[in-house]
């Protein structure tokens, strides 16, 4: 996979991470959207959607489904 750019605000570093999660009043259980962070950025990222208990789990971009 190319061109994974991170999703934090401003970043336009290459995704390392894809942050996997899903808003439970609004999402299916099995329904996963995905953010990708840099190395900089992961933790921040993780935290935003852990305090909204929203992140199901973080993988390396290179586990992310191709398709």
């Amino acid at each position: 996979m190319t061109d994974l750019v991170c999703s934090s605000k401003g970043c336009r570093q290459q995704a390392a991470w894809a942050l996997r999660w899903n808003n439970p009043r609004l999402h299916t259980e099995e329904r996963r959207k995905t953010w990708l962070a840099c190395d900089a950025h992961r933790q921040h990222l993780e935290h935003f959607l852990s305090a909204r208990s929203f992140l199901r789990e973080t993988i390396p971009t290179s586990e992310l489904p191709r398709g």
